[in-house]
């Protein structure tokens, strides 16, 4: 990327980006270097720069500086215009926020107050962590603009719910219970939006308690475990959701994963459901078997039943292993047995996804989130 001629810098940028996304390493230099290309005077090579590190979250951090000179520069790099379609947040100002550098808040700031907001918006939030909470104000009060009855209702709310949830903001309760209460019957992706509003309320903890009626009205529906996940959340009573989550774990296999989770989160207070949990943790699905695993731990604390099928599960599918990874970590040394898988996969060069031609937006952020918390269950060891 030091030629002077811009296509083979621009080649040099996506060729890096291949490495990147294939291999784990110590990349900070390279990670400056792409920086380096978003404040060059050519728009291609900017583009071609900035479209890389947003894919790179964490790992775009040597790059900040540049990111947060050049979203600095004008409102053209904090949201991209189309020619046809919605506008959308600019590639630059989406690579600083998911670096988590907190210079992001600002101009988040901006996109959040100004005339049209890219629904995408709330989602990048996250990643700023507590630096993100000046922003809760604007995203509530985004949410109280959200129509009840339009088509794009969902579209709008959930990125705002899921920062707001995020965020714990409890003064937004009121907001998530207009659209609760609002939404008609046969609103598109209705049932969608009710669980991502669940879930925000479960977030808020104690604080949110006045939606406790109306997330007991939901625990007959099809958003019956985000309801109870909420509730358990918000007032601890496991007998008001324990018949819930079983009859979600045994009756409605779509169902099943989140209701081993949210059962797993009761701790001790699930113990009549782990009879069903070990059933699920010796089926065939393999997401479920991972579910179920977690979830007998969390609730038996015996690591008997629960280390022979997490190493199967761990061999089987290496999409489930950041949360099996989890699972050592609250395990501590009861997980040691299983150690040498997480040793294993430290020592690997290749990412657990890394697949020939393949691309995703996130597969960089998983595959680094999986080293993260490798290494957190060794050290909780």
């Amino acid at each position: 990327m030091s030629s002077d001629e811009t296509a083979d810098r621009c080649n040099g940028v996506w060729m890096a980006a291949g490495l990147l996304r294939e291999w784990r390493g110590s990349y900070e230099e390279l990670v400056a270097s792409i920086g380096e290309q978003v404040v060059a005077e050519e728009q291609r090579l900017r583009d071609a720069a900035a479209s890389v590190l947003e894919t790179l979250f964490g790992l775009a951090a040597p790059a900040a500086d540049h990111l947060a000179a050049l979203v600095a520069t004008g409102p053209e790099h904090r949201i991209r215009q189309w020619e046809r379609g919605a506008p959308t947040l600019g590639a630059p100002l989406k690579a600083l926020a998911r670096a988590g550098d907190p210079r992001a808040v600002a101009a988040l700031a901006e996109v959040l107050d100004g005339p049209v907001v890219p629904p995408e918006t709330g989602y990048e939030a996250e990643h700023l962590g507590p630096a993100a909470a000046t922003l809760a104000p604007l995203l509530r009060e985004r949410l109280r603009e959200v129509p009840l009855d339009a088509l794009d209702t969902y579209d709008r709310a959930a990125p705002l719910l899921f920062a707001l949830g995020r965020l714990g903001h409890a003064p937004a309760v009121p907001e998530m219970l207009r659209l609760l209460h609002g939404a008609p019957e046969g609103l598109r992706s209705r049932e969608w939006l009710v669980r991502a509003i669940a879930d925000a309320l479960g977030r808020c903890g104690p604080d949110a308690r006045e939606a406790i009626p109306a997330l007991r009205e939901l625990l007959d529906g099809g958003c019956a475990v985000a309801a109870a996940g909420a509730l358990w959340s918000l007032e601890g009573d496991a007998e008001a959701v324990l018949p819930t989550l079983r009859r979600e774990l045994v009756e409605e296999p779509l169902h099943a994963r989140n209701a081993a989770e949210a059962l797993g989160r009761l701790g001790p207070a699930a113990r009549p459901a782990l009879p069903a949990l070990r059933a699920m943790a010796d089926s065939g699905k393999v997401w479920l078997r991972a579910s179920a695993t977690g979830a007998l731990w969390d609730i038996a604390g015996d690591p008997g039943p629960v280390l022979p099928t997490l190493r199967s599960v761990w061999e089987q599918n290496a999409h489930t292993r950041a949360l099996l990874a989890g699972c050592l970590t609250r395990m501590g040394p009861a997980g040691a047995p299983a150690h040498d898988l997480l040793r294993t996969e430290l020592a690997t060069p290749r990412r657990h996804q890394a697949r020939a031609g393949g691309y995703g937006s996130h597969d960089i952020a998983e595959d680094e989130q999986l080293l993260r918390a490798c290494r957190a269950a060794l050290d909780a060891a």
